[in-house]
């Protein structure tokens, strides 16, 4: 009797178990498949005459230049010189984290552009363009290469 109960104990946690996995992958799923258009521009948004906008090109060799110091409130215009769409994002690959406190999933399409991530792939010869408001030392990668990341380092 005891060897039933616990085999009928252990299934019931089994399937229950598989019940929630699935109804939470089934919730999230939607967040997933929206898309969003990111902001892409060909040059560099308005800004105030205190706020620095600095470049950061990637070409097949990655991201350049690495590491790069800015101030609080600075821009940075991440700018695809390669073959290949480039899709940069906080740290830590594949989640993007880092930056923001939120997950890929629960922040994309990122409507007010405050997570650092794109969001999506950016074509050779676009750019994408983030403010740094946060002050730190921050961790980015091509979530489409992730082996190429750099930092950015916010005083």
């Amino acid at each position: 009797m005891n060897k039933t109960f616990i085999t009928i104990l252990i299934l019931v946690i089994v399937i229950l178990g598989g019940y929630f996995l699935l109804k939470r992958t089934e919730v999230q799923a939607p967040t997933q498949e929206t898309s969003q258009t990111p902001v892409i521009t060909e040059e560099s948004p308005s800004v105030d005459q205190n706020v620095a906008t600095n470049i950061i090109t990637f070409t097949s060799s990655g991201y350049s230049p690495n590491p790069l110091n800015i101030r609080s409130g600075d821009i940075v215009t991440f700018k695809n010189e390669s073959s290949v769409n480039m899709w940069t994002a906080s740290g830590m690959h594949p989640t993007h984290i880092v930056y923001s406190g939120t997950s890929l999933s629960e922040h994309c399409p990122d409507k007010t552009n405050v997570t650092f991530d794109a969001c999506q792939g950016i074509p050779p010869g676009a750019s994408w363009s983030f403010k740094f408001e946060k002050i730190g030392s921050w961790g980015y990668h091509d979530h489409l290469h992730p082996t190429f990341f750099g930092k950015i380092i916010v005083e």
